[in-house]
């Protein structure tokens, strides 16, 4: 698994945490994220995505529940919750990450570790968001990229 992947997913596990058992796991993040890998570079990205999204997830949860017609956020399963704000403050927040690779990540994510159906629910929605973020045409020239890779190809520097 590539590190980034390895930091997608232990900012998953760490949301999730802080979803179900709010403030009370906020001084325990550094510690969790810390014990989740040996790895400096994973720590640090899953790190910087915990942390981004958790603080702006007010702003994720508008724009998830703008793009998941007839869909509450609090009604969402925990885990599609959170792997849409992951995705989504990746779409919005991070230019260093190219919109299609957030998506498919969240797509893997959620066919990894949520319901057989949650992929493609987690793909009309950021397909969405993505759609009123950058614009139908920017987000069809996004879409035929097919299998865009990271900068880096899943390497951090």
């Amino acid at each position: 698994m590539k590190r980034r992947e390895q930091g997608r997913q232990i900012a998953l596990q760490a949301l999730y945490q802080l979803d179900l058992r709010g403030e009370e796991f906020g001084p325990q993040i550094v510690e969790f994220l810390r014990s989740s890998t040996d790895d400096p570079e994973v720590y640090f990205f899953g790190r910087r995505l915990t942390e981004g999204v958790w603080a702006w997830r007010a702003e994720a949860d508008r724009r998830i529940e703008q793009a998941a017609e007839h869909w509450r956020i609090d009604r969402m399963a925990p885990l599609d919750r959170n792997i849409l704000r992951l995705a989504t403050w990746e779409i919005c927040e991070c230019p260093d990450i190219p919109p299609r690779v957030a998506i498919d990540q969240a797509i893997e994510l959620a066919k990894r570790f949520s319901a057989a159906e949650s992929g493609a629910f987690v793909n009309g929605v950021l397909d969405r968001i993505l759609r009123n973020v950058k614009g139908d045409e920017a987000a069809k020239a996004i879409r035929e990229e097919g299998a865009a890779q990271e900068p880096d190809g899943g390497k951090m520097r």
